[in-house]
């Protein structure tokens, strides 16, 4: 084939896969409903197996509803059938993933899952075939044709199966009242699990390591402060302790453009009045948002009391691997 040809081929595989896809909503009916529930209200595990290109939309479709909140766990048919049945219990619901719905080795299963009484939802391209008539609920995952041009290789029909088990999961996910809190839980780990769930009380600067100054302080002093704290800010307060402003490297280099005696300056001559504060409680996510808009790299953390309390520093955040969304 030459280009032109390649991309014609390969356009109309994407045009056959969205048509099976777009199809497949006309399966999301009480069957698929009865599913949801019966998963969420289950006391136990969805259990989901497949054979061949069926078993890997099967760990696909585990892994989904693993990260959402509903604990699931993948069972080779071939395997079941050497020990593996034994992971099975009356309290799960098994899914049987099988395009034909007569693949020998989930065929073969069905019975000896039906003496141990899970519920079992067939996934299925064809209702009246031997899984699907012994399934409890049945959702149709049947496709009009394959990309491929053989009709041999899984290729609309696993993208169908895969949509209707995100479906599944994203359904779940409502049904169970499962919050973006929750998803944090169980995502701890790399820049996903920190924008949703790091607060700034967990990375600010406090105590000792604030850099903060009174508004009577000399310029040299706030200079000093800056430079001490290596945060290229300083936080300006009044008598009271409360914020009134701050000063930074910016305002420093500004400062020394124009001509004038910095001997007699004080902290309060020289700050920005009213900078831009945040509270504690605040997703660190968020810290980096606002310091985006602003085109700031440092925020006064504050009490309900206007008193600083910590600090927050872009580098921190950028560090952490916290990315502006």
């Amino acid at each position: 084939m030459n280009s032109e040809q390649i991309i014609k081929k390969g356009k109309e595989v994407i045009k056959i896969e969205a048509e099976a896809v777009l199809n497949l909503e006309s399966s999301i009916n009480e069957e698929f409903a009865k599913a949801v529930k019966i998963i969420s209200e289950s006391k136990g595990r969805v259990i989901i197996t497949g054979m061949g290109k069926s078993g890997l939309v099967a760990r696909k479709i585990v892994a989904t509803l693993n990260s959402t909140g509903t604990a699931s766990v993948y069972l080779h048919p071939t395997d079941a059938l050497h020990g593996d049945l034994g992971m099975v219990r009356a309290e799960d619901v098994v899914i049987l993933i099988s395009k034909s719905g007569n693949t020998e080795e989930i065929a073969n299963l069905v019975p000896l899952l039906k003496r141990l009484n899970p519920v079992l939802i067939g996934m299925v391209g064809n209702k009246d075939s031997k899984v699907g008539r012994e399934c409890d609920i049945v959702l149709n995952t049947s496709v009009k044709e394959e990309a491929c041009p053989y009709d041999l290789a899984p290729t609309s029909s696993s993208t169908a199966t895969l949509v209707m088990g995100d479906a599944l999961a994203i359904a779940l996910i409502e049904q169970k009242g499962f919050t973006k809190e929750d998803f944090a839980l169980l995502h701890p780990g790399g820049s996903l699990g920190k924008r949703l769930s790091l607060k700034i009380s967990e990375i600010m600067y406090i105590g000792e390591k604030i850099p903060v100054v009174k508004e009577s302080t000399s310029l040299k002093d706030a200079i000093f402060e800056i430079t001490s704290k290596r945060l290229g800010v300083t936080v300006v307060v009044n008598d009271d302790e409360t914020v009134t402003g701050i000063i930074t490297d910016g305002d420093l280099r500004r400062l020394l453009e124009k001509p004038t005696d910095i001997k007699t300056l004080k902290a309060v001559d020289v700050m920005t009045k009213n900078p831009k504060t945040i509270k504690p409680e605040y997703l660190a996510s968020f810290a980096l948002q606002f310091m985006e808009n602003y085109k700031i790299t440092s925020l006064v953390v504050i009490d309900d009391l206007n008193k600083p309390v910590g600090i927050v520093h872009l580098h921190d955040l950028v560090e952490l691997g916290l990315k502006v969304r």
